[in-house]
């Protein structure tokens, strides 16, 4: 069954690489299902010549890390304080956040709210807005409150350790997995980010990877669907239209998927296992 579900899963991902370098009629006639035949790389010799992959790629990895950066700065600290039973505000500002999980002004009110902050059309509009997500918040806050014991704290206290000095030096190192999870969604919801930057960035230098690919595939859908075929160029762009589409798919998920593994194990391990002994 396991062997099953995984071959489920894994076999998309393995089709969408050898038809990103199969011949695109043998991949529409279901020629290629296990093995690439007649392969070209040609898809691929087209997306990366493009200079914009280039620049949306530094584009997506400095968005990518200030913004998880900013929000671990801004979640973590955030969810320790509302963990804290000695914080009587906690109830009233947990509330407030969540309000704003079910609540918001829409799309034209917070379009109009950025553009009189003066960040649309920055950089800093992947970065500063949507800084936490309440639902991480969330999380976090239960793990600080169930898995950091009360009498960890008080012995950190009777050394003469302040909250802060507690949340630097204790609370963080143990809590890893907590960070790489959490760490790993930000870093994934930055890397996929798609509306943003097309809603509220104009300036083409800006853009990130994920619109500078819709803009490629939207250029190469005119000849998969049959116009220019007339002439030769349009034909041969039609001929590897599926390969550019299927190229452009790894281009954007393989950074993602090569990060994974190294966090993998950070979700199945339990980092606070006999850190309170007596």
């Amino acid at each position: 069954m396991c062997v099953l579900i995984f071959l489920s899963i894994i076999y998309p991902l393995y089709f969408i690489v050898i038809a990103s370098i199969s011949d695109s009629t043998l991949v529409s006639t279901g020629k290629v299902l296990f093995m690439p035949k007649n392969i070209s790389f040609f898809g691929y010799n087209q997306i990366f010549q493009d200079g914009r992959i280039w620049n949306g790629y530094r584009n997506t990895v400095f968005y990518t890390l200030a913004g998880t950066f900013v929000n671990l700065l801004i979640t973590l600290p955030a969810a320790y304080v509302l963990s804290r039973r000695e914080f009587r505000a906690r109830r009233l500002i947990m509330i407030v956040f969540v309000i704003t999980m079910f609540f918001n002004g829409g799309l034209i009110p917070t379009y109009l709210l950025m553009k009189d902050l003066h960040l649309t059309n920055t950089m800093w509009m992947f970065i500063l807005p949507f800084c936490v997500n309440v639902f991480y918040l969330i999380i976090a806050r239960t793990f600080f409150e169930s898995s950091l014991p009360s009498e960890l704290y008080e012995a950190a206290a009777i050394d003469g350790c302040s909250h802060f000095g507690f949340f630097v030096r204790i609370a963080l190192p143990l809590s890893k997995a907590l960070i790489s999870v959490i760490g790993l969604y930000y870093l994934v919801g930055h890397w996929n980010d798609f509306f943003t930057g097309l809603i509220y960035i104009r300036d083409n230098k800006l853009q990130p990877l994920q619109i500078v690919l819709r803009d490629i595939l939207l250029s190469n859908q005119v000849f998969q669907n049959g116009a220019g075929t007339g002439g030769a160029a349009g034909g041969y762009a039609q001929k590897y239209a599926d390969q550019i589409k299927y190229g452009v798919i790894i281009v954007s998920t393989l950074p993602i998927l090569v990060i994974y593994p190294f966090l993998q194990k950070y979700f199945e391990k339990g980092v606070l296992i006999g850190s309170v002994k007596g």
